[in-house]
């Protein structure tokens, strides 16, 4: 890392522990960008596990939520704690832009029994038999992708790899046409960044994608709403009694929701596990010696990563929670990225260690009605790519520091620079 990301974590960290508690906000892309809010969450949870964060001039008030046990209170209590005004802080800004065109609801902004009966529509497609019979396709891709890389010379691992197969088990779920694979990843960062990060360089433009992505689903849909059911994401959703009388404001939100969940949990923690075993070497020398961890490898990473940073809600009632009083109408924001650090829930829990006892103790995926429909989905593509790793490459290099997302809700990279010095 250059003496600038240094020097900015450590004034970051000077600024958590000096400024008054009630000052301290989480919501700073900045931070999140440089891997710098770290401190903010470990004061938090020690002073002020549950905290109201005022106005920033970038998000309304919220309370913020850092331990484990009082985000899985919330998120395991839809009745007090609902999602259908949104599940996610917003800018200012965006909560502006937004109200400029309809909104529709997917089902994550949902309460039952809405949100119940939209879920198990498209359910089938991340069920136990499907994800079996993906698997072989799955591996036969990985492979193919990681065969493709360039041996000793620098690429992005982010773009070549993470991305890629991502794209390609996005394209399946949706049967949309791979040659046209990326449109799906270029969406998702299009939905998830504000302009001036990412791809989106306006409001113009992402109004632009947006509709040229709704465009290419309302040809899908109305191809298939008219043919024989078939087993993808759109064709459940067209032909489903809870779902095929979506409007379509509901219709594009629930397709904003797939594409970006399919997208940024898996993508994410593929290249935050190639960071993290870079930087923990005796846990890459441990997985080496015994590819066999694997699969608590996944999970341990899915942790230590948490590909998304939070969830949020809105109280429909006064709440007492850790000493304080939500009130009905406050916006409660659940930091998964601070509950996966908490010693009181997980032993030494900065450490990445791939072989814990309990990896799969982690609040990643969330819990209650809105847990990750597809996380096994995900721990799938990522269980896999490690398998076709080990098998082909000794060493898959970090040549510098990535470059992160500038962003307070995906966790994650914009690119990944690294070396695969040769082959087994």
């Amino acid at each position: 890392m250059d003496d600038g990301s240094i020097d900015l974590k450590q004034a970051a960290a000077a600024e958590a522990w000096s400024v008054p508690i009630e000052a301290l906000n989480p919501a700073q892309p900045d931070l999140f960008a440089a891997d710098a809010m770290w401190p903010v969450f470990e004061r938090l949870r020690k002073e002020a596990p549950v905290h109201w964060a005022a106005p920033n001039g970038e998000y309304d008030g919220f309370w913020s939520i850092s331990r484990y046990a009082d985000i899985m209170t919330v998120d395991t209590n839809h009745q007090v704690f609902s999602s259908a005004d949104n599940i996610v802080l917003q800018t200012i800004e965006s909560k502006i832009e937004g109200d400029k065109r309809p909104r529709g609801s997917s089902f994550i902004a949902m309460d039952p029994p809405g949100h119940d009966v939209q879920r198990k529509a498209v359910s089938p497609a991340v069920a136990p038999a499907n994800l079996a019979a993906m698997a072989p396709l799955i591996r036969e891709r990985a492979g193919a992708i990681l065969d493709g890389l360039p041996i000793g010379r620098e690429f992005d691992w982010v773009d070549l790899v993470s991305k890629e197969l991502t794209a390609m088990t996005l394209a399946t779920l949706f049967d949309y046409p791979q040659e046209r694979r990326r449109d799906l990843t270029f969406w998702s960062d299009m939905f998830t960044n504000a302009p001036g990060h990412g791809p989106a360089k306006s409001w113009e433009h992402k109004r632009e994608q947006a509709d040229a992505c709704f465009a290419a689903f309302d040809a899908l849909w109305a191809e298939r709403v008219n043919a024989e059911p078939r087993f993808d994401l759109v064709s459940m959703m067209a032909h489903a009694e809870a779902t095929r009388n979506l409007g379509p404001h509901d219709y594009h939100s629930n397709v904003v929701l797939l594409i970006i969940g399919g997208n940024d949990t898996t993508r994410n923690t593929i290249s935050g596990s190639v960071y993290a075993l870079n930087k923990h070497p005796d846990q890459c020398d441990k997985l080496r010696a015994n590819p066999s961890l694997v699969t608590s490898m996944v999970s341990e990473t899915i942790r230590w990563q948490t590909p998304l940073a939070h969830m949020a809600r809105t109280a429909t009632s006064d709440f007492e929670l850790g000493g304080q009083t939500i009130r009905a109408g406050d916006r409660v924001v659940m930091w998964y990225v601070s509950g996966n650090r908490d010693d009181a829930q997980i032993e030494n829990p900065n450490a990445y260690i791939i072989d814990r006892e309990r990896p799969r103790n982690h609040l990643s995926f969330g819990f209650g009605i809105h847990r990750c429909v597809g996380n096994r989905l995900a721990e799938l593509q990522l269980t896999i790519i490690w398998e076709e790793i080990l098998k082909r490459f000794p060493e898959v290099r970090l040549v510098r520091e990535p470059e992160r997302t500038h962003s307070v809700f995906v966790k994650g990279y914009e690119t990944l620079p690294v070396i695969i010095p040769t082959r087994n």
